[in-house]
């Protein structure tokens, strides 16, 4: 039996129809807590998500939100706290790729990334941020990538912007734990999800022998590690690699 360690607790979890924020939703779940999904994609893989929530005996919903727009961002957290009562946890999952040399990759490629993958998690914080303030607690989750610790060829965009929420995790850790907030960091090395199986297959098949535990993570796995940090009070500011020692 899952212990309850998130009993009673509202999440809201960008990108959260499938993958690693699917994965998180899920696990959360199972550790008692309600789960609000924002993301941009499949409302019909939003909605089966939120049914899969619900048949844990928690309360679910899905709303549709770019996090890359200030203003939408914060109607929703809005209508979350008006609907859930409370936020007591967000994990800034929502991201996406868009691969290429650096020399020849286009200005709207960089853009995207960096509007999604930091600027959306920027703009969830600085409207979740004063809920948690006032309510003298909350956890935030950021999803940064070992890309962002050591750089990676063909991800120059992806890189800076995961570099980029490593040190606004730092920063939000700094600004907000004397009120009871904690900030932490995820580096997930590659994991078995739509995006990476998006990306080519000689690359995935040289990353995995590189990786000494010989295998890509599962989103099961990243799940267990959040879960992990939202149940603990006194660990901030930290990013916690999770890579199979691809990055040691």
């Amino acid at each position: 039996m899952t212990e309850k360690f998130l009993q009673d607790k509202n999440a809201i979890i960008t990108g959260g129809a499938r993958g690693i924020g699917k994965a998180i939703a899920l696990a959360f779940a199972k550790a008692g807590a309600n789960v609000a999904i924002l993301d941009i994609g499949s409302q019909e893989a939003a909605e089966e998500t939120v049914a899969e929530l619900e048949s844990l005996g928690v309360k679910g919903k899905a709303f549709h939100c770019d996090v890359t727009d200030f203003a939408a961002t914060k109607d929703v957290v809005t209508r979350v706290k008006k609907e859930f009562g409370s936020v007591d946890l967000l994990v800034n999952n929502a991201g996406i790729l868009r691969d290429g040399l650096l020399i020849t990759m286009k200005e709207e490629d960089f853009d995207a990334v960096i509007n999604i993958n930091l600027k959306g998690a920027f703009n969830m914080i600085r409207h979740v941020g004063p809920v948690m303030l006032r309510q003298r607690g909350g956890k935030i989750i950021n999803m940064a990538s070992i890309a962002g610790l050591m750089g990676n060829a063909g991800q120059a965009n992806y890189s800076a912007a995961k570099a980029g929420m490593i040190a606004l995790t730092k920063t939000t850790a700094r600004e907000l734990g004397s009120r009871g907030i904690t900030c932490n960091a995820i580096a997930p090395g590659f994991v078995e999800t739509d995006m990476t199986a998006s990306m080519n297959e000689q690359v995935l098949t040289e990353a995995a022998k590189a990786i000494p535990l010989g295998r890509l993570a599962r989103p099961e796995e990243i799940a267990q590690l959040a879960v992990f940090l939202a149940s603990s009070d006194y660990i901030t500011g930290e990013v916690i690699k999770i890579d199979g020692g691809l990055y040691i």
